[in-house]
Protein backbone atom coordinates (compact mmCIF):
# COMPACT_ATOMS: atom_id res chain seq x y z
CA UNK A 1 0.00 0.00 0.00
CA UNK A 2 1.33 3.54 -0.74
CA UNK A 3 0.63 5.96 2.00
CA UNK A 4 -0.94 9.39 1.47
CA UNK A 5 2.43 10.95 3.71
CA UNK A 6 4.41 9.79 0.01
CA UNK A 7 2.27 11.39 -1.79
CA UNK A 8 4.43 14.59 -2.16
CA UNK A 9 7.71 12.36 -2.45
CA UNK A 10 5.99 10.62 -5.38
CA UNK A 11 4.94 13.73 -6.83
CA UNK A 12 8.03 15.12 -6.74
CA UNK A 13 9.94 12.12 -8.14
CA UNK A 14 6.97 11.97 -11.16
CA UNK A 15 8.32 15.62 -11.84
CA UNK A 16 11.87 14.96 -11.88
CA UNK A 17 11.96 11.65 -13.69
CA UNK A 18 8.98 11.02 -16.02
CA UNK A 19 9.04 12.26 -19.30
CA UNK A 20 6.30 14.93 -19.34
CA UNK A 21 7.05 15.94 -23.07
CA UNK A 22 5.93 12.33 -23.45
CA UNK A 23 2.62 12.83 -21.21
CA UNK A 24 2.08 15.93 -23.44
CA UNK A 25 2.37 13.90 -26.84
CA UNK A 26 -0.45 11.88 -26.06
CA UNK A 27 -3.31 13.70 -27.72
CA UNK A 28 -6.49 11.99 -25.97
CA UNK A 29 -7.35 10.60 -29.31
CA UNK A 30 -8.61 7.31 -28.23
CA UNK A 31 -7.05 5.04 -30.84
CA UNK A 32 -5.42 2.97 -28.51
CA UNK A 33 -8.88 1.84 -26.84
CA UNK A 34 -9.36 -0.89 -29.04
CA UNK A 35 -6.50 -2.42 -28.70
CA UNK A 36 -6.21 -2.56 -25.06
CA UNK A 37 -7.15 -5.66 -23.65
CA UNK A 38 -7.42 -4.38 -19.70
CA UNK A 39 -9.81 -1.32 -21.54
CA UNK A 40 -12.32 -3.98 -23.18
CA UNK A 41 -12.21 -6.48 -20.61
CA UNK A 42 -13.23 -4.09 -18.13
CA UNK A 43 -16.43 -3.05 -20.43
CA UNK A 44 -14.49 -0.04 -21.77
CA UNK A 45 -13.46 1.56 -17.95
CA UNK A 46 -10.92 4.73 -18.91
CA UNK A 47 -8.63 3.82 -15.82
CA UNK A 48 -7.78 0.65 -17.30
CA UNK A 49 -7.20 2.06 -21.12
CA UNK A 50 -3.61 3.32 -22.39
CA UNK A 51 -4.99 6.79 -22.34
CA UNK A 52 -6.56 6.95 -18.82
CA UNK A 53 -3.35 5.62 -17.74
CA UNK A 54 -1.27 8.47 -19.18
CA UNK A 55 -3.53 10.61 -17.89
CA UNK A 56 -3.13 9.53 -14.14
CA UNK A 57 0.49 9.76 -14.64
CA UNK A 58 0.28 13.22 -16.08
CA UNK A 59 -2.39 14.31 -13.33
CA UNK A 60 0.08 12.77 -10.28
CA UNK A 61 3.07 14.77 -11.71
CA UNK A 62 0.59 17.67 -11.66
CA UNK A 63 -0.42 17.34 -8.30
CA UNK A 64 -3.84 16.99 -9.29
CA UNK A 65 -4.21 13.10 -7.94
CA UNK A 66 -2.24 11.39 -4.97
CA UNK A 67 -0.82 7.51 -5.61
CA UNK A 68 -3.07 5.55 -3.88
CA UNK A 69 -4.40 2.09 -4.48
CA UNK A 70 -7.02 2.95 -7.07
CA UNK A 71 -3.80 4.18 -9.23
CA UNK A 72 -1.32 1.54 -7.98
CA UNK A 73 -4.31 -0.98 -9.25
CA UNK A 74 -4.64 0.69 -12.67
CA UNK A 75 -1.24 1.12 -13.41
CA UNK A 76 -0.65 -2.91 -11.88
CA UNK A 77 -4.14 -4.17 -14.00
CA UNK A 78 -1.92 -2.68 -17.25
CA UNK A 79 -0.74 -6.21 -18.97
CA UNK A 80 2.32 -4.03 -20.34
CA UNK A 81 1.76 -5.76 -23.75
CA UNK A 82 2.42 -2.18 -25.66
CA UNK A 83 -0.72 -3.12 -28.23
CA UNK A 84 -1.40 0.57 -28.07
CA UNK A 85 2.07 2.06 -29.24
CA UNK A 86 1.66 0.62 -32.97
CA UNK A 87 -1.39 2.52 -33.32
CA UNK A 88 -1.22 5.78 -31.80
CA UNK A 89 -0.92 8.17 -34.14
CA UNK A 90 1.79 10.42 -32.16
CA UNK A 91 4.41 7.69 -31.56
CA UNK A 92 3.67 7.83 -27.48
CA UNK A 93 6.49 5.72 -25.71
CA UNK A 94 3.72 4.17 -23.25
CA UNK A 95 5.96 1.13 -22.38
CA UNK A 96 8.32 3.23 -21.35
CA UNK A 97 6.20 5.96 -19.56
CA UNK A 98 4.38 2.72 -17.35
CA UNK A 99 7.58 1.27 -16.01
CA UNK A 100 9.14 4.45 -14.86
CA UNK A 101 5.60 5.12 -13.23
CA UNK A 102 5.93 1.78 -11.91
CA UNK A 103 9.18 1.70 -10.39
CA UNK A 104 8.77 5.65 -8.72
CA UNK A 105 5.44 3.93 -7.09
CA UNK A 106 7.63 1.04 -6.09
CA UNK A 107 10.06 2.80 -4.39
CA UNK A 108 7.62 4.55 -2.30
CA UNK A 109 5.61 1.51 -1.40
CA UNK A 110 5.26 0.67 1.90
CA UNK A 111 5.36 -3.52 1.76
CA UNK A 112 4.83 -6.32 4.54
CA UNK A 113 8.07 -7.90 5.58
CA UNK A 114 7.03 -11.40 4.11
CA UNK A 115 6.13 -9.48 0.72
CA UNK A 116 9.99 -7.75 0.74
CA UNK A 117 11.70 -11.00 1.59
CA UNK A 118 10.13 -12.71 -1.30
CA UNK A 119 10.64 -10.08 -3.62
CA UNK A 120 14.33 -9.50 -2.48
CA UNK A 121 14.83 -13.29 -2.72
CA UNK A 122 13.67 -13.22 -6.49
CA UNK A 123 14.31 -10.68 -7.32
CA UNK A 124 18.01 -10.34 -6.31
CA UNK A 125 18.70 -13.27 -5.44
CA UNK A 126 17.51 -15.78 -8.20
CA UNK A 127 17.21 -14.25 -11.62
CA UNK A 128 20.75 -12.39 -11.35
CA UNK A 129 22.66 -15.82 -10.65
CA UNK A 130 21.78 -18.14 -13.99
CA UNK A 131 23.68 -20.99 -11.59
CA UNK A 132 20.66 -20.54 -9.17
CA UNK A 133 18.21 -20.33 -11.79
CA UNK A 134 19.79 -24.52 -13.11
CA UNK A 135 19.92 -25.15 -9.56
CA UNK A 136 15.54 -23.87 -8.88
CA UNK A 137 14.95 -25.16 -12.11
CA UNK A 138 16.67 -28.77 -12.02
CA UNK A 139 14.81 -29.82 -8.28
CA UNK A 140 11.70 -28.84 -10.82
CA UNK A 141 12.88 -31.32 -13.10
CA UNK A 142 13.12 -33.57 -10.68
CA UNK A 143 9.77 -33.23 -9.02
CA UNK A 144 8.91 -34.00 -12.31
CA UNK A 145 10.82 -36.99 -13.30
CA UNK A 146 10.49 -38.49 -10.11
CA UNK A 147 6.87 -39.15 -10.08
CA UNK A 148 6.10 -36.45 -6.59
CA UNK A 149 4.20 -34.42 -9.43
CA UNK A 150 1.72 -37.14 -9.66
CA UNK A 151 1.76 -38.00 -6.02
CA UNK A 152 0.90 -34.32 -5.14
CA UNK A 153 -1.85 -34.58 -7.36
CA UNK A 154 -3.42 -37.75 -6.23
CA UNK A 155 -3.63 -36.51 -2.63
CA UNK A 156 -4.73 -33.52 -3.35
CA UNK A 157 -1.80 -31.04 -2.35
CA UNK A 158 -1.89 -29.23 -5.92
CA UNK A 159 -5.56 -28.14 -5.20
CA UNK A 160 -4.04 -26.22 -2.39
CA UNK A 161 -3.05 -23.61 -5.20
CA UNK A 162 -4.91 -21.46 -7.78
CA UNK A 163 -6.54 -23.34 -10.20
CA UNK A 164 -4.36 -21.39 -13.06
CA UNK A 165 -0.83 -22.16 -10.67
CA UNK A 166 -2.10 -26.18 -10.45
CA UNK A 167 -2.73 -26.39 -14.06
CA UNK A 168 0.36 -24.77 -14.91
CA UNK A 169 2.07 -27.22 -13.40
CA UNK A 170 0.95 -29.95 -15.70
CA UNK A 171 2.00 -28.31 -18.58
CA UNK A 172 5.60 -27.33 -17.44
CA UNK A 173 7.97 -28.91 -20.21
CA UNK A 174 10.24 -31.64 -19.64
CA UNK A 175 13.64 -29.67 -18.08
CA UNK A 176 17.23 -31.59 -18.22
CA UNK A 177 19.40 -32.28 -15.49
CA UNK A 178 21.87 -29.45 -14.41
CA UNK A 179 24.68 -31.69 -15.59
CA UNK A 180 22.93 -31.85 -19.37
CA UNK A 181 23.34 -28.07 -19.32
CA UNK A 182 26.87 -27.50 -17.60
CA UNK A 183 28.21 -29.82 -20.54
CA UNK A 184 26.72 -28.29 -23.39
CA UNK A 185 29.54 -26.53 -25.52
CA UNK A 186 30.00 -22.84 -25.94
CA UNK A 187 30.43 -22.67 -29.59
CA UNK A 188 28.54 -24.41 -32.95
CA UNK A 189 30.04 -24.17 -36.17
CA UNK A 190 28.13 -23.21 -38.98
CA UNK A 191 27.26 -26.35 -41.73
CA UNK A 192 27.52 -25.67 -45.45
CA UNK A 193 28.77 -22.29 -46.45
CA UNK A 194 29.32 -19.99 -43.44
CA UNK A 195 26.92 -17.15 -43.63
CA UNK A 196 27.53 -15.74 -40.20
CA UNK A 197 28.53 -15.72 -36.65
CA UNK A 198 25.94 -14.67 -34.03
CA UNK A 199 25.81 -14.83 -30.76
CA UNK A 200 23.27 -16.62 -28.81
CA UNK A 201 20.97 -14.43 -26.10
CA UNK A 202 20.65 -17.84 -24.02
CA UNK A 203 18.29 -16.40 -21.59
CA UNK A 204 17.45 -17.12 -18.00
CA UNK A 205 14.55 -19.45 -18.23
CA UNK A 206 15.30 -20.53 -21.73
CA UNK A 207 18.62 -21.88 -20.89
CA UNK A 208 17.09 -23.78 -17.81
CA UNK A 209 13.17 -24.74 -18.65
CA UNK A 210 13.10 -24.47 -21.89
CA UNK A 211 16.50 -25.49 -22.61
CA UNK A 212 15.65 -27.70 -25.61
CA UNK A 213 13.95 -24.92 -27.50
CA UNK A 214 17.39 -23.22 -27.27
CA UNK A 215 19.25 -25.93 -28.48
CA UNK A 216 16.49 -26.48 -31.53
CA UNK A 217 17.58 -22.71 -31.76
CA UNK A 218 21.06 -23.77 -32.07
CA UNK A 219 20.73 -26.23 -34.95
CA UNK A 220 18.77 -24.12 -36.65
CA UNK A 221 21.21 -21.18 -36.96
CA UNK A 222 23.81 -24.00 -37.73
CA UNK A 223 22.17 -24.93 -40.37
CA UNK A 224 21.62 -21.79 -42.30
CA UNK A 225 25.15 -21.05 -42.05
CA UNK A 226 25.80 -19.69 -38.91
CA UNK A 227 29.12 -19.93 -36.57
CA UNK A 228 27.12 -19.77 -32.96
CA UNK A 229 28.52 -18.28 -29.43
CA UNK A 230 26.63 -18.32 -25.97
CA UNK A 231 29.06 -15.92 -24.30
CA UNK A 232 29.64 -16.64 -20.99
CA UNK A 233 28.78 -14.51 -18.15
CA UNK A 234 25.34 -13.49 -19.59
CA UNK A 235 22.22 -13.04 -17.39
CA UNK A 236 18.95 -12.69 -17.34
CA UNK A 237 17.69 -9.84 -19.76
CA UNK A 238 16.13 -7.83 -16.74
CA UNK A 239 12.69 -7.50 -18.01
CA UNK A 240 11.28 -9.08 -14.85
CA UNK A 241 12.73 -6.71 -12.99
CA UNK A 242 12.01 -3.73 -15.15
CA UNK A 243 8.38 -4.44 -15.38
CA UNK A 244 8.04 -4.77 -11.76
CA UNK A 245 9.79 -1.64 -10.55
CA UNK A 246 12.94 -3.23 -10.13
CA UNK A 247 14.65 -1.18 -12.82
CA UNK A 248 18.05 -0.12 -10.61
CA UNK A 249 19.06 -3.93 -10.75
CA UNK A 250 17.69 -4.13 -14.68
CA UNK A 251 20.09 -1.46 -15.27
CA UNK A 252 22.98 -3.24 -13.20
CA UNK A 253 22.38 -6.66 -15.33
CA UNK A 254 22.19 -4.80 -18.95
CA UNK A 255 25.54 -3.51 -18.47
CA UNK A 256 27.07 -6.84 -17.44
CA UNK A 257 25.20 -8.50 -20.51
CA UNK A 258 26.55 -5.46 -22.85
CA UNK A 259 29.86 -6.33 -21.43
CA UNK A 260 29.45 -10.25 -22.13
CA UNK A 261 28.14 -9.77 -25.52
CA UNK A 262 31.18 -6.92 -26.67
CA UNK A 263 33.23 -9.87 -25.63
CA UNK A 264 32.00 -12.23 -28.18
CA UNK A 265 32.62 -9.47 -31.33
CA UNK A 266 29.64 -11.41 -33.40
CA UNK A 267 27.55 -10.15 -36.67
CA UNK A 268 24.47 -10.54 -34.55
CA UNK A 269 22.88 -11.25 -30.82
CA UNK A 270 19.96 -13.71 -31.07
CA UNK A 271 17.22 -14.37 -28.91
CA UNK A 272 14.40 -16.45 -29.30
CA UNK A 273 12.14 -15.45 -26.65
CA UNK A 274 10.15 -12.12 -27.93
CA UNK A 275 9.76 -10.86 -23.85
CA UNK A 276 13.74 -10.96 -24.09
CA UNK A 277 14.23 -9.41 -26.88
CA UNK A 278 11.65 -6.82 -26.18
CA UNK A 279 13.34 -5.19 -23.27
CA UNK A 280 17.34 -6.38 -25.05
CA UNK A 281 16.24 -4.07 -27.57
CA UNK A 282 15.51 -0.98 -25.05
CA UNK A 283 18.94 -1.45 -23.27
CA UNK A 284 19.59 1.97 -25.29
CA UNK A 285 17.04 3.59 -23.49
CA UNK A 286 17.27 2.49 -20.26
CA UNK A 287 21.04 3.26 -20.72
CA UNK A 288 20.71 7.07 -22.29
CA UNK A 289 21.49 9.02 -19.52
CA UNK A 290 25.06 7.36 -18.54
CA UNK A 291 28.09 9.02 -20.82
CA UNK A 292 29.94 5.12 -20.56
CA UNK A 293 27.10 3.04 -21.31
CA UNK A 294 24.87 5.12 -23.54
CA UNK A 295 27.54 4.57 -26.84
CA UNK A 296 27.68 0.55 -25.78
CA UNK A 297 24.34 0.12 -25.75
CA UNK A 298 23.55 0.96 -28.92
CA UNK A 299 25.98 -1.47 -30.36
CA UNK A 300 24.46 -3.63 -28.67
CA UNK A 301 21.15 -3.32 -29.29
CA UNK A 302 21.70 -2.80 -33.50
CA UNK A 303 22.70 -6.07 -33.33
CA UNK A 304 19.95 -7.38 -31.79
CA UNK A 305 17.19 -9.85 -34.23
CA UNK A 306 14.67 -12.71 -32.83
CA UNK A 307 15.76 -16.25 -34.64
CA UNK A 308 12.83 -15.60 -36.99
CA UNK A 309 14.23 -12.54 -38.66
CA UNK A 310 17.47 -13.89 -39.02
CA UNK A 311 16.32 -17.25 -40.69
CA UNK A 312 14.35 -15.07 -43.05
CA UNK A 313 17.76 -13.11 -43.97
CA UNK A 314 18.98 -15.86 -44.75
CA UNK A 315 16.62 -17.32 -46.79
CA UNK A 316 16.05 -20.74 -45.07
CA UNK A 317 13.12 -21.51 -45.74
CA UNK A 318 14.01 -21.18 -49.25
CA UNK A 319 17.01 -23.26 -48.57
CA UNK A 320 15.83 -26.33 -46.67
CA UNK A 321 13.06 -28.58 -47.06
CA UNK A 322 10.74 -28.27 -44.24
CA UNK A 323 7.60 -30.79 -44.31
CA UNK A 324 5.63 -31.28 -41.97
CA UNK A 325 2.44 -33.93 -41.10
CA UNK A 326 -0.86 -32.88 -42.46
CA UNK A 327 -2.27 -30.14 -40.08
CA UNK A 328 -3.49 -26.69 -39.56
CA UNK A 329 -1.07 -24.60 -37.82
CA UNK A 330 -1.88 -21.11 -36.09
CA UNK A 331 0.34 -18.31 -34.83
CA UNK A 332 0.23 -16.17 -31.67
CA UNK A 333 2.16 -13.48 -31.83
CA UNK A 334 4.34 -12.42 -28.82
CA UNK A 335 2.69 -9.03 -27.87
CA UNK A 336 6.43 -7.92 -27.23
CA UNK A 337 8.26 -9.01 -30.34
CA UNK A 338 5.42 -8.10 -32.80
CA UNK A 339 5.09 -4.41 -30.76
CA UNK A 340 8.24 -3.84 -29.56
CA UNK A 341 10.86 -5.72 -31.81
CA UNK A 342 8.60 -5.41 -34.76
CA UNK A 343 8.56 -8.82 -35.98
CA UNK A 344 5.45 -10.48 -36.83
CA UNK A 345 5.75 -11.02 -40.47
CA UNK A 346 8.67 -13.52 -40.27
CA UNK A 347 7.73 -15.76 -38.33
CA UNK A 348 4.64 -16.46 -40.45
CA UNK A 349 6.75 -16.62 -43.46
CA UNK A 350 8.85 -19.50 -42.12
CA UNK A 351 5.43 -21.32 -41.37
CA UNK A 352 3.96 -20.82 -44.60
CA UNK A 353 6.97 -22.45 -45.86
CA UNK A 354 6.72 -25.91 -44.31
CA UNK A 355 4.81 -28.10 -46.69
CA UNK A 356 2.37 -29.76 -45.90
CA UNK A 357 0.43 -27.95 -43.19
CA UNK A 358 -2.51 -25.64 -43.74
CA UNK A 359 -1.50 -22.02 -42.11
CA UNK A 360 -4.58 -20.42 -40.50
CA UNK A 361 -4.44 -16.78 -39.57
CA UNK A 362 -6.14 -16.24 -36.08
CA UNK A 363 -8.64 -13.88 -35.45
CA UNK A 364 -7.10 -11.33 -32.82
CA UNK A 365 -3.60 -13.31 -32.77
CA UNK A 366 -1.71 -9.96 -32.78
CA UNK A 367 -3.88 -9.34 -29.11
CA UNK A 368 -1.82 -10.34 -25.93
CA UNK A 369 -2.71 -14.44 -24.79
CA UNK A 370 -2.81 -12.89 -20.75
CA UNK A 371 0.66 -14.21 -19.69
CA UNK A 372 2.47 -10.77 -19.48
CA UNK A 373 5.48 -12.51 -17.54
CA UNK A 374 4.45 -12.79 -14.09
CA UNK A 375 1.54 -11.29 -15.16
CA UNK A 376 -0.97 -14.71 -15.13
CA UNK A 377 0.09 -15.43 -11.26
CA UNK A 378 -0.53 -11.80 -10.04
CA UNK A 379 -3.48 -10.94 -11.67
CA UNK A 380 -5.06 -14.44 -12.14
CA UNK A 381 -8.49 -13.35 -12.44
CA UNK A 382 -8.04 -10.68 -15.30
CA UNK A 383 -5.58 -12.82 -17.34
CA UNK A 384 -7.40 -15.91 -16.97
CA UNK A 385 -10.67 -13.69 -18.56
CA UNK A 386 -8.19 -12.78 -21.65
CA UNK A 387 -6.94 -16.51 -22.47
CA UNK A 388 -10.70 -17.82 -22.26
CA UNK A 389 -11.41 -15.63 -25.02
CA UNK A 390 -8.54 -15.72 -26.74
CA UNK A 391 -8.83 -19.77 -27.02
CA UNK A 392 -12.72 -19.10 -28.57
CA UNK A 393 -10.59 -17.56 -31.36
CA UNK A 394 -8.34 -20.40 -31.40
CA UNK A 395 -11.20 -22.60 -31.65
CA UNK A 396 -12.62 -20.73 -34.73
CA UNK A 397 -8.97 -21.40 -36.79
CA UNK A 398 -9.86 -25.53 -35.94
CA UNK A 399 -5.83 -25.82 -35.46
CA UNK A 400 -4.49 -28.54 -34.12
CA UNK A 401 -0.79 -26.54 -33.52
CA UNK A 402 -0.41 -23.26 -32.19
CA UNK A 403 2.93 -22.00 -32.79
CA UNK A 404 4.12 -19.47 -30.13
CA UNK A 405 7.50 -17.22 -29.90
CA UNK A 406 7.95 -16.28 -26.36
CA UNK A 407 8.29 -18.96 -23.21
CA UNK A 408 5.02 -17.46 -21.11
CA UNK A 409 3.18 -17.72 -24.56
CA UNK A 410 4.00 -20.98 -24.70
CA UNK A 411 2.98 -21.68 -21.39
CA UNK A 412 -0.04 -19.86 -20.90
CA UNK A 413 -1.22 -21.07 -24.89
CA UNK A 414 -0.88 -25.08 -23.37
CA UNK A 415 -2.31 -23.47 -20.11
CA UNK A 416 -5.47 -22.67 -22.37
CA UNK A 417 -5.45 -26.24 -23.71
CA UNK A 418 -5.68 -27.49 -20.54
CA UNK A 419 -8.51 -25.79 -19.54
CA UNK A 420 -10.43 -26.19 -22.48
CA UNK A 421 -10.03 -29.94 -22.25
CA UNK A 422 -8.31 -30.03 -25.89
CA UNK A 423 -5.15 -31.80 -24.97
CA UNK A 424 -6.19 -34.80 -26.64
CA UNK A 425 -6.45 -32.74 -30.19
CA UNK A 426 -4.21 -29.81 -29.91
CA UNK A 427 -0.82 -28.77 -28.89
CA UNK A 428 1.57 -25.53 -28.49
CA UNK A 429 4.97 -25.31 -29.41
CA UNK A 430 8.13 -22.82 -29.67
CA UNK A 431 8.35 -21.88 -33.24
CA UNK A 432 12.25 -22.84 -33.50
CA UNK A 433 10.49 -26.34 -32.03
CA UNK A 434 8.25 -26.64 -34.85
CA UNK A 435 10.75 -25.83 -37.54
CA UNK A 436 13.53 -28.41 -36.38
CA UNK A 437 10.36 -30.96 -36.17
CA UNK A 438 9.63 -30.16 -39.84
CA UNK A 439 13.54 -30.13 -41.21
CA UNK A 440 13.71 -33.51 -40.09
CA UNK A 441 10.66 -35.02 -41.73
Amino acid sequence: MITTTKSKEIQQQFQERMDYNELLNCMRCGFCLPSCPTYIETGGQEKYSPRGRIAIMKAITDGILDADEEVEHSLDLCLGCRACEPVCPSGVKYGQLLEEARDILQEHKKQSLPVQALRKSVFHGLFPHQNRMETVTGLIGLYRRSGLSKIARKIGFIDLFPESMATMEKVLPEIPTRKEIKQRPRFFEHEGEKKATVALFAGCLMDTMFFKTNQATITLLQKAGCDVVIPENQLCCGALHGHSGEMKKAIEMAKQNIEAFEQANADYIITNAGGCGAFLIEYHHILKDDPVWAERAQSFVSKLKDISAILVDLHFHETHILRLPEQTITYQDSCHLRNVMHTFKEPRILLQGIKGIHFKEMEGADTCCGSAGVYNIVESKMAMQILDHKMEKVKDTNATTIVTANPGCLLEMKLGIERNNQSNRMRAVHIADLLLEALAN
